[in-house]
């Protein structure tokens, strides 16, 4: 069911230009979900979707990145990229912690403002333990936050007179989701769009490394508590970087990496409208507003390293 409603989330991403398969598949999951009882019957697939199709899906989107494209970029931009991803994940953490919001709910809400949005949250989850309504808080707010900066950001860099290419920039280092990266960088143009989606993907490396020291510091909470210890290294995790290396080395023919593309669209999609529903409305309003807020404001602290950040180094 969940790949059913991927393909029919795909297909709909065809035809609305700029929006993305993923974003699609998750409001249609949570459609269902408030609308429409879902039957229990299908739970163990929904299961299955949320957790095994999206770390395949994961392990392919390695495929996207190839390390001398990121590198070209420059190291004065690969700064940009890791301070903006270092500085909003502890950022969130430390204001989560003063809030009081809960360890796994705030570690969720940092990785997917800092990293790549909802397929960020989902991959922290298994390193979290986090409960359903924690994932779908997280991935509720990556995905509002994110969809009010497509045009914000280009509307900010028009106003303060940047450049293109150093808007693009600046969107590709603070969007939360590849696909409103997307649509931000091609609401500026093609030059803005080429500079925005390399800097994005050069974020989403940092996917392995972030995942796997939220995996490092949870098995020693585990140790403290008793609790199941969660791999050092995700498997998934070393499956996306073998697969970032396998497209670096230029070994697979362009028209095998499309087909491979649409499979891993697929797949986060069905993990996207599996994580759609879990999206219970009245749970989220029970949650109350602290995530809320603490979205919003690691939504603010990477829009503002990343603005620094290419006001530095974005004079192409």
């Amino acid at each position: 069911m969940c790949l059913l409603g991927a393909g029919v989330a795909w297909l709909a991403a065809q035809v609305l230009t700029g929006v993305s398969a993923l974003l699609i598949a998750i409001v249609f999951g949570a459609l269902w979900r408030n609308l429409v009882t879902v039957p229990s019957v299908l739970s163990p697939g929904v299961g299955f979707a949320a957790k095994r199709l999206l770390r395949a899906g994961i392990v392919l989107l390695g495929l996207e990145l190839s390390l001398s494209a990121v590198l070209d970029l420059g190291a004065g931009v690969l700064l940009v990229v890791v301070v903006s991803v270092a500085v909003t994940f502890f950022v969130t953490m430390w204001v989560g912690k003063l809030m009081g919001v809960g360890l796994a709910q705030r570690i969720l809400i940092a990785t997917g403002s800092s990293i790549c949005g909802a397929a960020a949250v989902a991959a922290a989850e298994g390193a979290t333990k986090a409960k359903s309504d924690e994932v779908a808080t997280a991935v509720s707010l990556v995905v509002l936050y994110g969809t009010l900066m497509i045009p914000l950001v280009p509307f900010l860099g028009g106003l303060f007179g940047l450049p293109d290419e150093s808007i693009g920039m600046w969107i590709g280092a603070s969007t939360h989701e590849v696909a409103q990266v997307v649509a931000a960088g091609g609401a500026v143009g093609s030059g803005a769009l080429a500079v925005a989606v390399t800097v994005k993907l050069s974020r989403v490396i940092t996917l392995a490394p972030i995942i796997a020291g939220i995996s490092l510091y949870m098995r020693r909470q585990g140790s403290e508590t008793g609790a199941q210890k969660p791999p050092l290294v995700p498997l998934f995790v070393v499956g996306f970087i073998a697969s970032m290396l396998i497209r670096t080395a230029g070994i697979l023919p362009e028209s095998l990496l499309a087909d491979l593309h649409i499979v891993q669209t697929l797949l986060l999609a069905a993990a996207m409208f599996a994580l759609g529903l879990g999206v219970h409305i009245p749970s989220l309003i029970r949650v109350g507003v602290k995530p809320l807020f603490l979205g919003l404001i690691s939504t603010i602290v990477i829009l503002t390293v990343a603005l620094i950040g290419t006001l530095a180094f974005g004079a192409f």
